[in-house]
């Protein structure tokens, strides 16, 4: 069976905390989603504000949709406006786009308490902005919203609301669960119900997550004859989001058996959810299933040991059909399996003996601090030492750094580095925002002599975390370091009392990784 995935983040997806992406990036992340495959991607509200405006009208020149069609989202006409005088309806129709979805009562206390009026009038203001929408030439889609809550108060009322909006024309009728409380065993009772009495009807749903049930009460309704599902990706909404999109597709599509975006498009799954997470400036929980970096990585000993006979063993899926792949981590926990599977994935060949090395002296760091499972380029250099193989790309003597508060709002921090390299001896400042940006900006600048393409190099993220707190001032302190060079991103690690030692102690380890890795 075919389902029709609805896309709404860069409308009920952007109702989120925090999420205010530009114009731009709104056009980018559509066309992002079409990519994928999907069915409808919901714009926005035209008409709701001037970012909104400009959106459809950039739409109009700049998306040219390959996969799926635009959807302009509005309300059913005010309770004291016609239709065809109602200026939001107006937006719709002036979005440009053939297909809207329009959000109407479906609760009698919401009908009462929200909207101060009676069943009759907002069925009325539906079938009236349905008729008057269709007669436009519109496809609509109409979201009955609180229809979960609304039935277990007053079915009659919603099954009368339902009967008048499918009768008007709607093309179809999406239950939804505006406060996201519904359990899936009311979500089967209440669909089972309801579809029974309406066979012919088109049925879609949209789920959201305050109870965690969104997607797997999407995956009950789709069971139950439900071929629309909406949702968002990253499962961004307002309050605890919408039903994830990123764990619901593959759920139909490689559980069910279910057709719901092309399996060519699967695998861009996770370049895409991390893509779009970059542009709005959320990051991906790492244990996110199918998507986060962590979905399928394994830790412990056991586990990468089955894992070098058969990843299914401890794998549910293949992770390269939603574009994710095995990683292995070394931890005070690994076995010699671990040790080899990793180094395998650098490239490397671990011998037995080289591998209990290794174990040996990751636990003795882990214990005063390290931790290499989100560092693995620090890993790698550690790898390479026991074989024997150490960067010789420079020779440190020194650094220096201070910090100049020189206005009310301004505090300058500069570096100066001492280093040999090749057999040169250089003496360098930089001068940044902090004491790491300018310590990277000094050692960069002693090394661009020799090492050109150094500059290529960028600091993307710093982690700072105090171990053992109860020491207070003298506590050993771990710093986690992001670098990339536009092609690839790797971290490293350093731990020292002083904040500032370990973060060159990582810096180092950084600029090496690329040298051994370029």
């Amino acid at each position: 069976m075919k389902i029709d995935i609805f896309d709404t983040t860069l409308r009920d997806g952007f109702q989120q905390e925090g999420i205010s992406p530009s114009v731009k990036d709104k056009i980018a992340i559509a066309k992002l989603i079409d990519e994928l495959g999907v069915s409808y991607i919901e714009g926005g509200w035209p008409g709701a504000s001037p970012k909104e405006e400009e959106f459809f009208e950039t739409a109009k020149k700049e998306l040219n949709l390959k996969n799926a069609k635009l959807v302009s989202f509005g309300s059913t006409r005010k309770l004291n406006l016609s239709a065809k005088d109602d200026p939001q309806v107006k937006a719709l129709v002036d979005s440009g786009t053939d297909y809207v979805c329009i959000v109407g009562k479906s609760s009698k206390l919401h009908i009462t308490k929200a909207l101060q009026t009676d069943v009759d009038s907002a069925i009325e203001m539906a079938v009236d902005t349905i008729l008057y929408l269709k007669s436009k030439g519109k496809k609509v889609f109409f979201d009955a919203e609180h229809f979960f809550d609304g039935y277990k108060e007053d079915s009659e009322t919603s099954l009368k609301i339902l009967e008048s909006v499918v009768t008007a024309g709607a093309d179809c009728f999406i239950f939804c669960d505006t406060n996201g409380g519904t359990l899936p065993e009311e979500v089967r009772k209440i669909l089972s119900e309801v579809i029974e009495k309406y066979p012919k009807t088109k049925f879609g749903v949209h789920f959201q997550n305050d109870n965690g049930c969104a997607v797997v009460n999407s995956m009950v309704a789709v069971d139950l004859g439900v071929d629309h599902v909406q949702g968002t990706i990253n499962g961004y909404g307002e309050r605890t989001g919408n039903a994830d999109l990123c764990t619901l597709i593959p759920n139909l599509s490689l559980k069910q058996n279910y057709e719901t975006i092309p399996i060519d498009s699967l695998k861009k799954l996770t370049q895409t959810a991390n893509h779009i997470a970059e542009l709005v400036n959320v990051s991906i929980d790492s244990r996110h299933p199918y998507v986060g970096s962590s979905a399928f990585t394994h830790k412990a000993g056991l586990h990468a040991s089955g894992m070098s006979k058969d990843s299914s063993l401890y794998e549910h899926i293949d992770s390269s059909k939603v574009g994710n792949f095995t990683r292995t981590t070394v931890s005070e926990l690994a076995g010699r399996a671990s040790v080899i599977t990793k180094a395998e994935e650098f490239g490397l060949n671990i011998n037995n003996d080289e591998a209990k090395e290794l174990i040996q002296q990751v636990q003795n760091l882990e214990h005063i601090g390290f931790q290499f499972e989100a560092a693995d380029a620090s890993l790698f250099i550690l790898m390479n030492s026991i074989k024997g193989i150490r960067p010789d790309f420079f020779e440190f003597e020194s650094f220096r750094v201070f910090s100049e508060r020189r206005n009310s709002e301004n505090v300058v921090s500069e570096a100066v580095c001492k280093i040999t390299v090749n057999g040169n001896r250089y003496v360098k400042t930089g001068e940044g925002v902090g004491p790491v940006d300018a310590l990277s900006k000094a050692l960069k600048a002693a090394l661009e002599n020799d090492y050109q393409d150094i500059n290529n190099v960028k600091l993307i993220d710093y982690k700072v975390r105090i171990i053992d707190s109860s020491d207070g001032t003298e506590a050993k302190t771990r710093v986690l370091v992001e670098f990339t060079d536009t092609k690839k991103q790797w971290s490293t690690i350093g731990v020292h009392e002083n904040i500032i030692n370990a973060s060159w102690n990582a810096l180092c380890d950084g600029f090496n990784y690329y040298f051994m890795t370029s």
